[in-house]
């Protein structure tokens, strides 16, 4: 499904579709741990231990079947969304934007996490944490999650700015330790507070937590800076700045700059052991999800 149209539909039954689109192709549990108590049975992979084939079932079907436990993972997982109004560009109701692209991945995760019967939390931040659910595997947990992706999406705030060091400072210690944590943002916050920044990632690693940053850009305007050879207004969505200008007099220079930002980002992710997944809003969200999955079910 490509979701480069508008979203009007339910939010909960997109995210269904992307999940129910590549879920088969994986062959087992993106995000594995322990079990205690069976939920329901899943065919069997190489390497699955013998003790969990149920011999009953292969016996009436000649396919082998493993149990699956309802705390198979025993994952707390945490997915920590960038609200703020650059999180709104591209300003083109024909276009999704950053946000829109984020809460559709967003809520395919924690279908994929209700499926895995995982815990789930969601934490919604721009200038502060204005959201901040517990973290729990319930059915409607999760449907409560979905509600708030849902009326997030539709948001349409302008001057609204960013603190991610404050938002991630206050989700690495509110956060059991040893969770995973989901970003996604787009990164652009204040340059003055961009080791802030860095330090609240570091935090998160220093409280023993795995972090997915999933740095959403739209790659033709932000980062390679592709406009018409004609005089544009270009607007801070953050600060409400203006200014007028021909993008070609400034491109060469703005691109470079970019270019080191991201560099740095890529970097110091590296550097903490974070996972950085770059997306581009011309890729559709099941295309970035699912090579994402594939890419971590190969590390496992």
């Amino acid at each position: 499904m490509l979701l480069q149209q508008p979203l009007n539909e339910n939010l909960e039954l997109i995210a269904r579709q992307v999940v129910e689109g590549f879920i088969l192709g994986l062959h087992k549990s993106p995000f594995h741990g322990f079990s205690v108590e069976f939920a329901e049975h899943r065919l069997y992979n190489q390497g699955d231990p013998l003790r969990h084939i149920d011999w009953r079932v292969f016996g009436r079907t000649d396919k082998l079947f493993v149990k699956r436990f309802e705390e198979e993972t025993n994952l707390r997982c945490c997915i920590v969304l960038d609200t703020s109004s650059s999180m709104q560009y591209p300003k083109d109701s024909q276009k999704v934007n950053k946000l829109q692209f984020s809460c559709v991945a967003a809520a395919s995760l924690l279908q994929l996490m209700k499926r895995q019967l995982d815990a789930s939390a969601l934490a919604l931040f721009n200038k502060d944490v204005y959201y901040f659910s517990d973290c729990r595997s319930s059915h409607s947990h999760n449907r409560m999650l979905m509600n708030e992706l849902q009326r997030t999406m539709s948001a349409n705030t302008d001057n609204v700015v960013t603190d991610a060091a404050g938002a991630l400072h206050m989700v690495a210690e509110k956060m059991h330790k040893r969770s995973l944590i989901i970003i996604f943002s787009d990164m652009m916050d204040d340059a003055d507070n961009i080791d802030d920044l860095f330090a609240a990632l570091q935090h998160l690693r220093y409280n023993k937590h795995e972090v997915i940053l999933f740095h959403v850009v739209d790659g033709a305007q932000e980062v390679e800076f592709e406009f018409e050879n004609r005089p544009y207004e270009f607007v801070d969505l953050e600060s409400g700045d203006r200014i007028k200008l021909q993008p070609q007099q400034i491109k060469e220079q703005y691109v470079e700059k970019m270019r080191s930002f991201r560099n740095e980002i890529e970097q110091r992710c590296h550097q903490y052991h974070i996972e950085r997944i770059a997306v581009d809003l011309s890729k559709p969200v099941d295309e970035v999800l699912h090579a994402f999955l594939i890419k971590r079910n190969k590390l496992m």
